[in-house]
């Protein structure tokens, strides 16, 4: 049961993260079609794709956790 909730948060931070990595692409993208835009208002997005990146390997560190655990419980009752 805690191998199964541990799995599902860690899918939902990845799903949470890359799409955070979508929008922060899409700022940046849209930052530099701005003429005159400067350091500043790119800077925000960039940060936060950084902390997304971070999120997102995070959560797949949980899953892969939760798989592990998985498997260990399979071979007990093996």
């Amino acid at each position: 049961m805690i191998t199964g909730i541990l799995g599902q948060a860690g899918w939902m931070g990845m799903q949470r993260g890359m799409e955070g990595m979508r929008q922060n692409a899409s700022e940046i993208a849209s930052v530099k079609q701005i003429e005159g835009s400067s350091v500043r208002d790119i800077s925000a997005p960039l940060i936060d794709q950084k902390l997304n990146v971070r999120q997102v390997e995070a959560a797949a560190k949980v899953v892969q956790a939760s798989a592990d655990r998985l498997d260990h419980l399979i071979d007990l009752r093996a």
